[in-house]
């Protein structure tokens, strides 16, 4: 089989949806697969690719400089997409190249699989763009509805996809976790006592890009309740992004930048909590992260948080923008080592169910089961 996939961002900026992308192709290459990646990229990639990768030119993002826009699909890579012959076109974001490429798909004949990794939608409010919503959720609408099949992260979300579509055309694929790597044995009392974290601090993990639509103005204003009430918590920021100036005003905040394998594990489990308010995430793969690294969980009461987190077990759930709310569970942990201990082994647990290699498995099973579909 052979799978021309398309990103808007396969590897020059670290984020959850590009990781999928790459496990993806590896585990499809290993089983034998033909992949072929289109995507744009940059002179400064965030880490190196799995499989080969087309560059295809773009632009930088007015607003977030930091990605990178193709502006469509240019003739040499009509051409490099025609001689590569694929079986499946696989669409992972909705902007203009994958949509170039899925009308290109038709015109081949070619089954398209679109997967959903970000709820674009959710981001705008962030930005004073609320206005544009109702645009943006028809162009959604229409995406997804002009392919052939849809993978979604979540069993919610699969349910709204078949909604969306009006059929049943939609399955799961879920994420995965290195388990070997995010490991409660990587917390380390050298490294707080470097960053300055006491043995008796509690500290409260804000983990991923440092972004508006990751909720960093909630985490910044619940650290300030919580210590306005006197708590010894320290911030502890793993990750980078441009809305950094947020949480690096927090008193005693500890950002460590952006970190990767070894060091990334480390910093994680040598936090004692994790706060996400974030409510723009389709699956959380720092939610599983933090939980295989033994952390409890206080998110935001989102459908991506749901499906990771037992609430009360492994985690708390909280209402998406109560700052309050927020500091009122994790002053409750604060003040409970043992209950701390209990929920941070049971999300160790909890996050063993998820294997990259099953969540990557699934995905070859649909592109299989759409190519016998279009046969018959």
């Amino acid at each position: 089989m052979r799978i021309a996939l398309f990103s808007g961002n396969y590897n020059y900026l670290k984020e959850g949806a590009n990781q999928a992308l790459n496990q993806l192709v590896r585990y499809l290459e290993t089983q034998g697969q033909a992949v072929r990646v289109y995507s744009p990229v940059t002179d400064t990639p965030a880490f190196e690719p799995a499989g080969t990768l087309v560059p295809v030119p773009s632009i930088r993002l007015p607003v977030r400089g930091e990605f990178r826009l193709a502006l469509g699909l240019p003739r040499h890579i009509r051409a490099d997409i025609e001689r590569f012959a694929p079986d499946i076109v696989h669409v992972s974001t909705p902007d203009i190249l994958d949509t170039r490429a899925q009308t290109f798909a038709k015109r081949l004949g070619v089954p398209v699989v679109a997967s959903l990794h970000t709820l674009f939608e959710t981001y705008l409010d962030y930005y004073r763009l609320g206005w544009a919503r109702p645009l943006v959720e028809a162009h959604l609408r229409r995406f997804y509805r002009r392919s052939d099949h849809v993978l979604a992260p979540t069993p919610g979300l699969v349910d709204d996809m078949k909604r969306v579509r009006g059929d049943g055309r939609a399955s799961v694929w879920s994420r995965g976790i290195d388990s070997d790597l995010f490991h409660p044995r990587q917390r380390s009392r050298d490294w707080r006592r470097k960053h300055g974290i006491g043995d008796g601090q509690v500290a409260v993990l804000f983990f991923g890009r440092v972004v508006l639509e990751k909720g960093v103005e909630i985490y910044a204003s619940a650290l300030r309740a919580l210590q306005d009430r006197g708590l010894d918590v320290r911030p502890l920021v793993v990750g980078a992004g441009p809305a950094e100036h947020v949480l690096a005003a927090l008193p005693g905040a500890v950002l460590t930048g952006h970190l990767q394998n070894e060091a990334l594990a480390r910093a994680v489990a040598s936090a004692d909590l994790m706060l996400t308010p974030s409510t723009t995430e389709t699956f959380g793969n720092v939610v599983l992260e933090a939980m295989a690294s033994g952390l409890p969980v206080v998110s935001a009461d989102a459908p991506s948080a749901r499906a990771l987190l037992d609430n009360g077990r492994t985690g708390l759930l909280c209402p998406p923008r109560d700052p309050g709310a927020y500091a009122d569970a994790v002053a409750m942990l604060v003040g409970d080592p043992d209950r701390r201990r209990r929920m941070g082994d049971a999300a160790r647990a909890a996050s063993e169910a998820y294997s990259w290699d099953a969540a990557s498995e699934s995905v070859l099973q649909a592109y299989r089961a759409l190519l016998e579909r279009q046969i018959s």
